[in-house]
């Protein structure tokens, strides 16, 4: 009899966590549908009691935090998301949002060795290198880029680390990864504000370029990845005289891409310049061309050549929709 009384009990029970669970996830999505709509404080309310039925759920804690972050409420964000970081039960998102509320709340010690905790466990994590690195680069400390370069290597697919490091460059004329890695940008993030601020420098960071015959023929201090980008450039330089724009960036960059093919490409294989060839053999390569440096070169101009391109144009949307663009592993010359 005692038996059965203790069976029926533990089954009791056991429904009814099961129960809790379901309606602690069920909750969960009631308080996401909310956040889609940027309702936060009615997605807060709900989290909060999600979270108290199923206190460990990681998920759920962390959609509060952001929403409690969202609502500016920086304290309270903390406040949920840092038993988790201290009882080493977190992903490498979790403390990405807890080193993100640390510095907003301008506790910069505290997110720093959070960051430094989190790369231990989650080397990989490219997120984690980026928001690293933009905190080291806040306080104007160099080995910021050393941080997003990592993020690059370990982690190809985050795009972030590309933007910040193209900016990086951009700034310190080192255009050859400013370049490489702004178009790498654009082909990942293609359709953001952020996209347009990339396409505008990439177009300077050329007219820089070819306006310096020393940054094409210095190789000092170089590696041999760059010394093949730099004399494969420096071959173009009577396109030069035509100016820079759209058009002779297409040849310029045409021409590129068949020396790089026929010295380089085996040695240093670059998914960047694979994806160049393939618009080159579908006929896009001008339409390409006219995407990236069209609108920051001449608004108009770009306007009247898509109008007068039409065909060209809309076959290139199709295409660029139809690729989804990744950087390997092992494809890091730098």
């Amino acid at each position: 009899m005692k038996k059965i009384l203790f069976a029926i009990i533990f089954w009791s029970l056991a429904v009814n966590v099961t129960a809790q669970q379901e309606d602690a996830e069920q909750l969960h999505e009631n308080a996401k549908a909310f956040m889609q709509q940027g309702d936060y404080g009615n997605a807060t309310l709900i989290l909060t009691r999600a979270l108290q039925q199923a206190p460990q759920n990681l998920e759920i804690a962390k959609d509060l935090s952001l929403s409690y972050f969202l609502q500016k409420e920086d304290q309270k964000a903390l406040n949920v998301i840092k038993p988790f970081v201290d009882n080493d039960n977190a992903d490498d998102q979790t403390y990405q949002l807890a080193g993100t509320i640390y510095r907003r709340l301008g506790q910069e010690k505290e997110a720093d060795k959070n960051y430094k905790d989190a790369l231990k466990k989650f080397p990989n994590s490219g997120g984690l290198y980026n928001d690293y690195g933009e905190l080291l680069f806040k306080n104007r400390d160099p080995e910021a880029i050393n941080e997003w370069e990592k993020g690059i290597k370990m982690d190809p697919s985050s795009v972030n680390n590309y933007y910040n490091a193209c900016k990086y460059y951009y700034y310190k004329r080192n255009y050859i990864w400013c370049l490489l890695y702004g178009e790498i940008f654009i082909n990942i993030e293609s359709f953001t504000s952020r996209t347009a601020e990339i396409k505008d420098i990439l177009l300077d960071g050329y007219k820089k370029l070819f306006a310096d015959p020393d940054l094409l023929t210095n190789v000092k201090d170089k590696s041999a990845f760059e010394i093949a980008f730099l004399t494969c450039m420096n071959k173009q330089n009577d396109v030069v005289i035509r100016g820079i724009n759209p058009e002779t960036l297409t040849m310029i960059r045409t021409r590129f891409i068949l020396d790089w093919n026929r010295n380089y490409a085996q040695k240093y294989p670059f998914r960047l310049f694979d994806l160049q060839e393939q618009f080159l053999e579908e006929g896009l390569f001008p339409a390409y061309n006219q995407w990236i440096f069209g609108a920051s070169q001449n608004l108009a101009a770009y306007q009247t050549w898509t109008s007068n391109h039409s065909e060209d144009a809309d076959n290139f949307k199709k295409f660029k929709a139809g690729i989804i663009f990744k950087m390997p592993k092992g494809q890091y010359y730098h």
